[in-house]
């Protein structure tokens, strides 16, 4: 059975990423409470990053281009579990991941809603198929992060505002290993 958005919990942490409790996403939302969060990043074997663009129907940052794929953790769940299914609801993928950084941020994204996360980040690779769900992505495509840090330059509003904020990182990450 799937679960709707005002049904799906949330763990709701402090700074120190320890839970102090639950509450529905949306809620979560509208109220800005630090919840865990995680990001994928999906990198080619030629380097490339997989990006896509959010469907339309989304409750907030509708027909934005992000990372590969973002999500909660539900209560009871590891991070790494849940970036793993995520990654195959969303994107037909599974592969392994490595987590590479957390960080924590509040941004706001629109109609009133706050994302205000600790975010754990995975990176991965990936040079197979791709198959979205349709409710979830509208389009995806393998970019050259070169591309990416002048696309985010030059037309910021094009992208979400998590990618914003965890590129940097995530840059600083890919440079750590190659």
């Amino acid at each position: 059975m799937t679960m709707t958005m005002n049904e799906e919990q949330v763990v709701l942490v402090n700074e120190a990423n320890e839970a102090v409790g639950t509450m529905g996403k949306l809620e979560a939302h509208v109220t800005g409470r630090l919840h865990r969060a995680f990001s994928v990043f999906l990198f080619h074997a030629d380097g490339r990053l997989l990006l896509q663009k959010r469907a339309a129907g989304k409750y907030h940052s509708p027909g934005l281009w992000t990372n590969t794929c973002c999500s909660h953790a539900r209560p009871g769940e590891e991070v790494e579990d849940a970036a793993k299914r995520r990654l195959q609801e969303e994107m037909g993928i599974s592969t392994s991941l490595h987590q590479r950084f957390a960080f924590l941020y509040r941004a706001e994204v629109g109609n009133g809603l706050v994302e205000h996360e600790y975010d754990h980040v995975f990176f991965g690779t990936w040079s197979g198929p791709v198959a979205p769900d349709p409710d979830e992505v509208e389009t995806f495509q393998f970019v050259p992060v070169e591309m990416l840090d002048e696309d985010l330059q030059l037309h910021p509003e094009r992208y979400t505002a998590w990618l914003h904020r965890c590129w940097p990182l995530v840059k600083e990450a890919l440079a750590i290993t190659r």
